[in-house]
């Protein structure tokens, strides 16, 4: 049987878990130009939009594959739909957030948000399981805060979209670690329980300030429409990778989406990269080498362990070994 961090013997299994993974983590680095266009409409709108759609889009998805027991199970248990709740509120205010940046010019800031997010889940597992970091990783946290440190004095503020966007992540993926739901039926349980709140605002809003902006338009309709699908396709390609790659290779895809942000930000958007930004992000890089050294260093050990404990045991797995 294969092991949770050994290459997976059939390539071609591998191949399109990496290219599902590529997909994912590019399309959430790459959301900031999607979310770009829909600048002139209120955030609050927009995440509204994005509940909304990405509901209508999961039932259809979830109808077609016949998946509703689990949803159904999840909504019904009063102890998972507790855990669901606060899995929604968290990504629902990383969603409003993320679009806060992108509407107000600070995809910088969500990209750091994410370069620190695995630092930020290394702080929570030790705050919440009783996970004991290790020494380089806590040096990579160390870094981190000096990094955000650094920013927060050059910039004469504290970076709340980078820490909110990471704390909110952070403990997203933390209460879905806890709650019994798979990745597709999870979503929908969360968006389902967040669509009463999102119809509401969306029927006020429509009704009072419609004609503010050009939320009638076609085009604008068919962007607001397709971004639930934005939403939901990128976790469903995700969480089929999960299941094909080692987890050394996950870890190092998730850098894709802050490294497509940041370029975005500063190609495309044309934000100001001072050099006190620039030495904050240099700071913070440090750390996540730091992580990721660490990271692929613990792999290694793990694999070489297993090999030799193979090696041990194969002697006296052959028929007649043991007498």
């Amino acid at each position: 049987m294969t092991r949770p961090d050994a290459p997976y013997p059939d390539h071609s299994h591998a191949r399109a878990g990496l290219l599902y993974g590529l997909a994912a983590h590019a399309t959430w680095g790459l959301m900031p130009i999607y979310i770009r266009l829909l600048a002139e409409i209120p955030p609050t709108v927009v995440l509204a939009h994005r509940v909304l759609w990405s509901a209508v889009f999961l039932v259809v998805l979830v109808s077609i594959a016949g998946g509703w027991r689990p949803v159904v199970a999840l909504v019904r248990d009063p102890r998972a739909r507790l855990w669901i709740l606060a899995s929604a509120v968290c990504i629902g205010v990383n969603w409003l957030v993320f679009i806060e940046a992108v509407a107000s010019g600070r995809v910088l800031q969500s990209s750091l948000g994410y370069f620190i997010n695995p630092l930020v889940n290394v702080g929570l597992g030790m705050l919440f399981l009783g996970e004991r970091p290790r020494p380089r990783q806590w040096v990579a946290i160390g870094l981190a805060a000096v990094g955000v440190g650094w920013l927060t004095v050059a910039q004469g503020g504290v970076p709340w979209i980078a820490l909110t966007l990471a704390v909110s992540f952070g403990l997203y993926g933390l209460l879905r670690k806890r709650a019994p739901a798979g990745p597709v039926p999870g979503l929908l349980a969360e968006v389902l329980l967040m669509l009463p709140a999102a119809a509401a605002w969306l029927w006020v809003y429509h009704a009072g300030y419609a004609g503010v902006v050009p939320l009638n338009a076609p085009s604008t309709i068919a962007l607001l429409s397709l971004i639930g699908v934005l939403t939901s396709l990128p976790l469903i390609w995700f969480a089929v990778a999960a299941r094909r790659l080692p987890m050394v290779t996950l870890g190092f895809l998730q850098y894709l989406t802050p490294t497509l942000q940041f370029i975005v930000a500063v190609a495309l958007f044309h934000e100001v990269l001072s050099p006190e930004r620039l030495s904050a992000f240099g700071i913070v890089w440090a750390g996540v080498l730091v992580f990721v050294a660490d990271s692929a260093r613990r792999v290694r050990e793990r694999r070489y362990a297993a090999d030799a404990r193979d090696a041990l045991e194969a002697p006296f797995s052959r028929p007649g070994a043991r007498g």
